[in-house]
């Protein structure tokens, strides 16, 4: 951990640094950092993304809300909105897709129209809703909102998650998907389902890259899955494994994302 936070202060820019010393410590960010990543949001809440203009993104949502996470602002105006439009996104079979607008420019991962892109924006979405619940409910009784709205958005997406599932646990989607449907099936406590990609996960697992080990281990354990479990136990051991000596994880995308893949695994064992 010292050479993972080494690589942040070193390599990082303000908002990473405010991401890490909230992580370690709960410090609150100054405002200027909490400006800058809340900076560009669409009218009507959400965030678009680089390749799709000025048409919010649920897949650039849902990274945006990862980065307010971590600095405890999830609570903020500019988070509620963006997880209100997120709701407002989910279509009547509880599932999201992209806005058809953005079919010509959107990557794969987020095509309109393909059913892939569908159980994999529907997981994401659903993962930070489910957040935001969790979030609302350790807040107290003066915090209720999030929990009470969102509690039917993210039941609609389990139950269409858990129909998409293969009998061998396995999903028609990318291997993102799995671990952010885990997730949601686990607080909505469908363990038997969410046990069952668990296993194929652990099964994959000497495949994956650090950065996908990364954002699975980081988002089972902010849903409260155990630390011990099987399967982030041996995450953990991949990502020892696979530790450069400069401290930090690679990115697929990049060496302008180490330091996102190192705050993910900072986030996965804090």
């Amino acid at each position: 951990m010292d050479g993972a936070i080494g690589f942040v202060v070193a390599h990082g820019d303000a908002v990473d640094r405010a991401r890490l010393s909230r992580l370690r410590t709960g410090a609150p960010p100054p405002p200027e950092v909490l400006g800058d990543v809340e900076m560009g949001a669409a009218p009507d809440g959400g965030w678009p993304a680089l390749w799709g203009g000025e048409i919010a993104s649920v897949d650039a949502t849902c990274f945006r809300l990862a980065e307010l996470d971590d600095l405890g602002a999830l609570d903020r105006p500019a988070a509620r909105k963006a997880l209100d439009w997120l709701a407002g996104r989910q279509g009547p079979d509880g599932t999201w897709e992209e806005h058809e607008s953005l079919a010509r420019e959107a990557p794969d991962w987020a095509k309109p129209g393909d059913p892939e892109a569908e159980l994999f924006l529907t997981a994401n979405a659903g993962f930070w809703l489910t957040v935001a619940g969790l979030d609302a409910r350790a807040a107290g009784p003066l915090d209720h909102r999030v929990g009470g709205v969102y509690a039917g958005s993210v039941h609609a997406a389990a139950k269409a998650i858990a129909g998409r599932l293969r009998p061998d646990g396995t999903w028609p989607s990318f291997l993102a998907a799995g671990w952010l449907s885990a997730a949601v099936l686990h607080r909505q406590e469908l363990f038997y389902e969410s046990a069952r990609i668990q296993g194929v996960l652990v099964d994959r697992l000497p495949a994956m890259s650090p950065a996908d080990v990364a954002w699975m281990a980081s988002a089972l354990v902010r849903v409260g899955v155990n630390p011990q479990d099987w399967l982030l136990v041996a995450a953990r051991r991949r990502l020892a494994e696979t530790q450069r000596s400069d401290g930090g994880w690679p990115s697929e995308d990049g060496d302008t994302f180490d330091v996102h893949t190192t705050l993910l695994v900072i986030r996965a064992v804090r």
